[in-house]
């Protein structure tokens, strides 16, 4: 199916590893133009915009910002108009989670789930709406959440979750607030799947991890990205405020 990205601008948080990558590729792959945001690793962000670019054909761009930094946004923005166009879609992919139950947890790390998730997005969608409505134009925003927004974890990630869940309450007001202007905001909720942070896990006791999917099994990160990727495109341009459980039946509540 043509998604119809083709010459579009799209921005990927965190967008070098994991789902990113997988998003960022399938983004490329629809001929998007895409901007790929990193923090901590530039070599890993260059080599793959420069891997889309040679297999796609597209114009991309590896791009530094610390989400939750007002200051790095702002650059960030005006290095992608300035390689790539103005933007057409954001993916608030990026994310911090902090392991230790809620006992145990710092007030420095809770607040690095914060900064990080939740205004870490902040920032991404007032820009992003600010620019657009500045053009007049219409836009995609998606919001990565986590099944863990509607579950819970059983393995301290209480921060974590609490952030999670925070981003599908604002992906409902904000879409509420930009439907007027054609801005379509919509949030996915992944369940497992197999990343680089997670395959020593995974592969060491695999049906550990495969059995608590009602599927049995985890998901590709391929398989998420495609949903990210469906709600960039004009094939979902009745979906607005939507929360899509991608979650290989966890998220079901």
């Amino acid at each position: 199916m043509d998604l119809h990205l083709k010459n579009k601008v799209a921005l990927v948080t965190g967008g070098s590893t994991g789902l990113g990558r997988a998003i960022s590729t399938i983004l490329a792959e629809e001929g998007a133009r895409v901007a790929i945001n990193y923090i901590v690793n530039p070599e890993a962000a260059q080599s793959l915009a420069e891997e889309l670019t040679a297999r796609f054909g597209v114009i991309t761009l590896a791009v530094y910002a610390d989400v939750s930094n007002e200051n790095d946004v702002l650059t960030m923005f005006g290095e992608i108009e300035k390689t790539l166009g103005p933007i057409d879609i954001a993916v608030n992919n990026a994310a911090y989670c902090a392991n230790p139950e809620c006992a145990e947890l710092t007030l420095e790390e809770f607040r690095k789930c914060v900064d990080i998730n939740l205004q870490g997005m902040f920032l991404i969608c007032r820009e992003m709406v600010q620019r657009l409505r500045a053009r007049q134009a219409p836009g995609n925003i998606v919001n990565v959440s986590s099944q863990a927004a509607v579950r819970g974890s059983t393995n301290g990630k209480t921060a974590y979750d609490m952030t999670k869940a925070g981003m599908l309450g604002f992906t409902r007001s904000l879409a509420l607030e930009t439907a007027k202007d054609k801005i379509l905001v919509n949030a996915v909720l992944p369940g497992l799947m197999y990343t680089e942070i997670m395959a020593k896990a995974i592969d060491t006791d695999p049906e550990r991890y495969n059995k608590r999917s009602p599927l049995g099994r985890i998901a590709q990160t391929e398989e998420i990205a495609q949903v990210v990727a469906f709600l960039c495109s004009d094939r979902a341009s009745y979906m607005t405020g939507t929360t899509v459980d991608a979650s290989g039946g966890m998220a079901m509540h």
